[in-house]
């Protein structure tokens, strides 16, 4: 049964298919071997991270820099230095410009994995907190009267011509959605491959386009969500916005492909690698992380006499960032000892000291570089 796709880009898409699309649509060769390439890799990655005992190693630097990327998607950019001082720092609240966007992006990616432990299910009520916390904002669902156009960019002969005109008029926005949280809360109704069916209703949310902004985002933070959801992962630590990033005219042209053509194969056969390469380049993340780790543990037991190296080692893993205050306020060890402790890693080259703002940080080198590639 062919996709009954958009017919006119000018026009608001209010006759956008509901959920599910026809089998027909996915159910191919080159889909389901990209399928198992994309599963097998997050297999491996799923149980890489179940192995690791600092669970907040992963939390915290995976997670931040898909927080980046996918902000970036969006031409929210900002330094490294920046966002990790301001992460250092715990002041998403107090933060300001790009890097107060990336760090509430990051507690979206956390309240929504929060939200659906405890509810079991998505609805209206996480689509909303999810754009609200990324958008810093109380809006809600965009109003009938609101005027959306998805515009070419750029400064061609078609830049800012029409591409995309998402559905609008009293109620359809809700019914859109609610039939979106159906084909993803109803497994026994839809049964599709938990995959598959992300890439689906990825699709189906930037269609929708819900609210006045942030949905590129809101969908990402969907997209990962859901792979938790279902157990493909335990934590949100899929660094899927990268290969967004990296792939950005594919990624949008896919998305026309559907609206425009009906073409479904080819969008599905993009987030599926998408899936597959950064399932990949989180898990070589990883084991790159942990051997820096160990090799910093190594070094720091056979050349110092710095006691509860483990303790020591396991909080400049955490972040890059690291303040004398992070060990005194848990009490770890005294101000002059940590002083005494760092500054040492400080000359075997383990950590870097530097002054931002009258305060004093200090740079896990491995772990910013590998963080950065």
């Amino acid at each position: 049964m062919p996709y009954a796709f958009n017919p006119d880009r000018n026009v608001p898409w209010n006759n956008l298919p509901d959920l599910p699309i026809s089998e027909d649509l996915f159910r191919t060769v080159d889909v389901f071997e990209q399928l198992a390439n994309a599963k097998a890799s997050l297999g491996r990655l799923q149980g890489r991270s179940i192995a690791i005992p600092n669970q907040g190693m992963l939390i915290n630097t995976i997670s931040l820099q898909e927080a980046k990327a996918s902000s970036a998607i969006e031409n929210i950019f900002t330094t490294d230095d920046e966002l990790y001082k301001a992460f250092s720092e715990y002041q998403a609240d107090r933060s300001v410009g790009p890097p107060k966007e990336i760090l509430m992006y990051r507690e979206a990616l956390w309240f929504g994995y929060e939200y659906l432990k405890k509810r079991k299910h998505f609805d209206h009520h996480y689509f909303n907190r999810i754009y609200q916390q990324v958008n810093q904002t109380n809006d809600s669902i965009r109003p009938p009267f609101i005027q959306t156009y998805i515009r070419q960019g750029g400064t061609g002969p078609n830049s800012g011509k029409a591409i995309y005109t998402p559905p609008r008029g009293t109620g359809i926005l809700e019914a859109k959605l609610e039939n979106l949280a159906n084909y993803l809360n109803d497994d026994q109704t839809f049964n599709v491959d938990p995959v598959i069916k992300m890439a689906i209703a990825h699709f189906q949310f930037e269609a929708i386009h819900p609210f006045r902004d942030g949905n590129g985002r809101t969908g990402r933070i969907m997209n990962i969500h859901y792979l938790t959801h279902k157990g493909l992962l335990d934590y949100p630590i899929l660094f899927l916005s990268r290969f967004i990033m990296d792939n950005k005219e594919d990624y949008y042209s896919g998305l026309m492909g559907v609206s425009q053509r009906g073409d479904w194969k080819t969008w599905l056969l993009f987030m599926l690698k998408a899936v597959e390469v950064t399932a990949d380049l989180t898990y070589n993340k990883i084991n790159d992380i942990l051997s820096a780790k160990e090799a910093i543990l190594h070094a720091i037991v056979s050349d110092t006499d710095i006691v509860r190296p483990d303790s020591i080692v396991n909080v400049i893993f955490t972040q890059p960032f690291t303040r004398v205050k992070y060990f005194t306020d848990q009490r770890m060890y005294a101000e002059n000892t940590v002083k005494k402790y760092l500054n040492r890693l400080v000359e075997m080259g383990i950590l870097e000291r530097r002054s931002m703002q009258g305060n004093h940080y200090y740079l896990n080198l491995e772990l910013y570089r590998i963080l950065a590639e």
